[in-house]
């Protein structure tokens, strides 16, 4: 039996697994608010908690943003399982992003929050994970498609 968008699958299951990995050995390894410094001043493990979305955007909101995961998740999964085959850049991008939409629906649902811990301390950035990145990731997989796909003239 072959599965359709075999690649998608493969893609969100890498994804979800390590994100949920990297989230349990910060909670095990460090306290909340702790950091180690890998990079001093550059790049750092912060353990943090987050309400919000990716990057901690709409902090707060995660009785909304839980049922958004778990939305985005049904809907990718039935795109691969009821839509046409994708592409390879396609579904490159739907996989992470579905990845990175339950492993932080799962946290948003079993833990109220998402466990975050990549802090860039060069640009300020907000702390995120691994999710954050697959999503974003995910997003510029599914352009790469978009750019592949229009006809050029």
């Amino acid at each position: 039996m072959r599965i359709k968008n075999r690649f998608f699958w493969i893609a969100a299951l890498i994804a979800f697994l390590l994100d949920q990995l990297t989230k349990y050995w910060v909670v095990q390894t460090f306290n909340p608010g702790q950091t180690l410094p890998l990079l001093p001043g550059i790049f750092h493990f912060t353990y943090v908690t987050n309400t919000g979305a990716a990057f901690s955007l709409l902090s707060g909101k995660v009785e909304w943003l839980r049922w958004l995961s778990l939305g985005v998740s049904l809907v990718l999964m039935t795109i691969a399982l009821s839509g046409p085959l994708l592409s390879f850049w396609e579904q490159l991008g739907y996989g992470l992003i579905l990845g990175g939409a339950m492993g932080n629906g799962i946290d948003r649902f079993a833990l109220g929050y998402v466990v975050d811990f990549l802090d860039f301390r060069l640009i300020n950035f907000a702390v995120f994970n691994l999710a954050d990145s697959f999503i974003s990731i995910g997003i510029v997989c599914l352009l790469i498609a978009s750019w592949q796909q229009t006809p050029s003239n």
